[in-house]
């Protein structure tokens, strides 16, 4: 069994029952299913076999789905990328994933066509967005298809290739924020055993509405807002682009019963002015994931909108969730959760010992979610992966009931005077300052300490200074772990994902000494 089966044999159950509602609307699980199998017949037809690679350059849309679930069926492996990526981004991974074929939107078309000569690309299925883009002046024009007319060019008469659970279905490219980006090699038994095990943890049914407004290209979205829900019959609520104002008309005007989100988001929802104590009437679950949920932040949401936020952790490797709060239990406010169904976390030691309870290590992961290794990259595959162990690079704890802790990223941890400082710890205090409003901590070069701790903030009392902030931080920080200065913003760096780049800060840093 994989997604692209499954969502067949949800058809044939609930053919009336509404897959995903786009822009008002609404399309079924038969519609769905038969628009994919077309896709799947027009790529056969088109010259593409069972192994080719596909890039889906796509924002939030039925163009994600349908590109995804029909690749997938006829056999081929999907690509996601980040539509806002920039010509070269796109170029090395397009170039570098052996990219046979691309589903984009007409916006971007201007930057495939600047890096086209260095690729190997057949075909460009252009998806109208309706921004009256002037196709034919560019020089891939002869390469392009309309993807709705592809579409619809193919037969329901198709039959799928036979395919392994083994067998390549996704490359998912890191973010590439130590070098060049790596593509995590996900196989059908990856995605599909974590689309369900993460649909039976968190209970999703056909009776669930998920608001999908995270990037669909992102692993995140793609298996707890997009497989999970498809594989038992949910329905996905495609939102284009995240927005406060929008997840909250979502939210009220279809009823959603779950959402996904990162901090940053989370963030935003409780600022804004347009949410109501209502606002989330109808959620069943709240996840938070991508980064740490501060408790400062986890505690007012859940206050405001009178509903539970639990926090998840993954990582693209792992396809990606290993950890979730469950929801029989009580939720532990700054806990990951214990492992998910199928999937074992441990905290180790440099030797890859696992540490004593309550100690800080290496969180470990192993499971039927864990990639396949990182594509064509062998020595960073071995690195990363040992005797079956995922080595994610999160230092982490766990406490005597099994629920785990992120402590911060191993590469993040500052060393001030021979003493840890894990950012995390500093945040979580400047979150809780009543006019700070986003905060981030990097280690600086010292000449004494060896590291200086940096903290960037943003806030909303343009009266607040340095020293005051430091002075609120000594109430519950030890002496080397308080800020050495204070940085003001008016908005920190974040990623498509809404996540803090710390490497950003440290690089404006470095450009300042």
């Amino acid at each position: 069994m994989n997604v692209s089966e499954r969502l067949k044999q949800t058809a044939r159950e609930m053919p009336e029952k509404d897959a995903y509602i786009f822009q008002g609307e609404r399309t079924n699980y038969q519609t769905f299913d038969a628009s994919v199998t077309k896709f799947a017949s027009a790529l056969k037809n088109l010259g593409y076999e069972k192994g080719d690679h596909v890039a889906l350059i796509s924002g939030n849309s039925p163009v994600f789905m349908i590109g995804l679930y029909g690749a997938l069926r006829a056999g081929l492996t999907v690509i996601p990328i980040n539509p806002t990526y920039t010509s070269k981004e796109m170029g090395y991974i397009l170039k570098n994933g052996d990219v046979k074929g691309v589903i984009a939107l007409d916006m971007i078309v201007s930057q495939l066509d600047i890096i086209d000569d260095d690729l190997m690309v057949e075909h460009y299925f252009v998806a109208d967005t309706g921004t009256g883009v002037n196709l034919d002046s560019y020089s891939i024009a002869p390469k392009m298809k309309p993807f709705t007319e592809t579409v619809a060019s193919g037969s329901l008469d198709f039959t799928p290739p036979s395919l392994d659970e083994e067998d390549l279905a996704v490359v998912l490219y890191t973010s590439g924020t130590t070098g060049k980006p790596k593509g995590a090699m996900l196989t059908h038994k990856n995605i599909y055993s974590n689309a369900t095990d993460v649909a039976e943890y968190l209970e999703i049914s056909e009776t669930d509405r998920v608001i999908a407004t995270l990037p669909m290209f992102h692993v995140f979205c793609l298996t707890v807002a997009l497989n999970a829900p498809i594989a038992n019959g949910g329905t996905v609520v495609i939102i284009p682009q995240f927005s406060p104002e929008a997840v909250f008309t979502a939210a009220r005007d279809y009823k959603a019963t779950v959402f996904a989100g990162v901090p940053t988001m989370y963030n935003y929802l409780l600022q804004t002015g347009d949410g109501q104590e209502d606002s989330f009437g109808h959620m069943r679950i709240n996840v938070s994931g991508g980064s740490s949920l501060p408790v400062s932040l986890l505690e007012a949401f859940e206050q405001k909108f009178n509903v539970r936020v639990s926090e998840g952790y993954g990582l693209s490797e792992a396809s990606p969730v290993t950890a979730f709060n469950p929801l029989d239990r009580p939720r532990k406010a700054g806990s990951i959760g214990t492992n998910i169904i199928n999937v074992e976390n441990r905290v180790v030691d440099e030797l890859g010992e696992e540490v004593p309870t309550g100690e800080v290590g290496e969180l470990v992961v192993k499971g039927p979610n864990v990639m396949k290794g990182y594509y064509k990259m062998p020595e960073e595959t071995s690195v990363t992966i040992k005797d079956g162990w995922l080595y994610t690079g999160d230092m982490a704890r766990k406490d005597e009931e099994g629920y785990f802790y992120i402590v911060d990223r191993k590469k993040d941890m500052i060393l001030v005077g021979g003493y840890n400082v894990y950012p995390r710890e500093v945040e979580e205090v400047l979150y809780k300052h009543p006019n700070l409003t986003e905060a981030a901590v990097v280690g600086e070069p010292h000449p004494e300490a060896g590291e200086a701790v940096i903290a960037f903030v943003v806030s909303d009392d343009p009266a607040l200074d340095e020293a005051t902030v430091i002075d609120y931080c000594k109430e519950e920080l030890a002496k080397y772990k308080l800020p050495k200065r204070i940085e003001f913003l008016e908005e920190l760096p974040k990623n498509t994902t809404g996540k803090i780049l710390r490497k950003s800060l440290r690089d404006q840093l470095s450009k300042n000494l």
